[in-house]
């Protein structure tokens, strides 16, 4: 999907719905499209915020350690209702850092997914795992939160990152997938913590569900969310075909299988692109598939 041109609407509340409104982040990049988008939940008195978002200001040379600049743009979007709980999808650094910020400025609870504090040994997103993340409540698979004209149900999607929860609310059939469902791109899975096995299984229990419209962290919303998913579905076992295939030929490296799997690639991608192979690579070996020796890869 080719990034849409600017102006973006960096800072500026957008009504998707009735219930839900969002707020682009300044971090755009090859990785997060224009950018995080922060969704409030609830037209009454007390909101939900869903993703905060990055602890900068995502203009390069005027990083704000504060937050200041998304997280005031999240408040005044907020107005004069209050903060009923700040909810993260996971923590990857795109996605939770200012929900402390958040926090200090309104009192308000962070609630969600669990605390997953973890060094990443490749290219990613948004660089690492957030280590200071500390929910005041964790949510587990099903449970709910409730608000002034609003019921947010936890679904836990473990595969883009092990805490990865999407966010389903009840009274309108919407869903914020944050990474693990996106329209522009298809999630990254990076091990060690990213598991493709999980994540697969993670894209069939969204299948099976009957959601009306998804809201994804990065990117547009998706109005036919089983027909996107199904097609995610077919684009890794595609993948895993492709895997298949070439180590058919002989063994190989995964720097090697990047360039024949990813045709025209962004080369600022490839390090992404190679821990979505190894993460196949892992999964097919754990089915007895294939074997590795160092780094190089072979059918079992």
């Amino acid at each position: 999907m080719d990034v849409p041109a600017k102006p973006w609407p960096t800072g500026l509340s957008e009504q998707c719905e009735p219930l839900v409104r969002r707020v682009l982040a300044p971090n755009a990049s090859p990785y997060t499209f224009t950018g995080t988008q922060t969704y409030l939940v609830g037209a009454g008195s007390a909101v939900a915020v869903i993703d905060p978002g990055p602890a900068d200001t995502g203009v390069p040379g005027h990083a704000d350690t504060n937050g200041a600049g998304h997280v005031e743009a999240i408040l005044e979007a907020v107005g004069s209702a209050s903060i009923a709980a700040i909810l993260c999808t996971h923590t990857h650094r795109d996605h939770s850092p200012a929900a402390a910020v958040l926090k200090e400025r309104t009192g308000a609870p962070i609630i969600g997914c669990v605390p997953l504090a973890l060094s990443d040994d490749g290219p990613r997103a948004d660089t690492a795992f957030d280590p200071d993340y500390a929910p005041d409540r964790v949510l587990a698979d099903g449970e709910r939160l409730t608000g002034d004209g609003w019921t947010i149900e936890a679904v836990a999607t473990p595969g883009h990152t092990s805490n990865h929860l999407c966010y389903a609310v009840i009274e309108s059939g919407a869903l914020f997938t944050g990474d693990h469902v996106m329209a522009w791109s298809t999630s990254v899975v990076s091990p060690p913590d990213g598991d493709m096995r999980a994540y697969m299984a993670s894209l069939q229990k969204l299948h099976d569900r009957d959601d009306r419209i998804y809201y994804p962290a990065h990117g547009p919303a998706v109005t036919k969310p089983r027909q996107l998913v199904r097609g995610m579905l077919g684009h890794r076992r595609s993948r895993e075909a492709q895997v298949l295939r070439l180590l058919d030929h002989g063994p190989l490296r995964i720097a090697d299988m990047v360039p024949r799997m990813y045709k025209g690639l962004d080369p600022r991608l490839t390090g992404a692109a190679g821990r979505s192979v190894l993460a196949h690579l892992i999964d097919l070996q754990n089915r007895g598939r294939v074997a590795n020796e160092g780094e190089t890869w072979s059918l079992g």
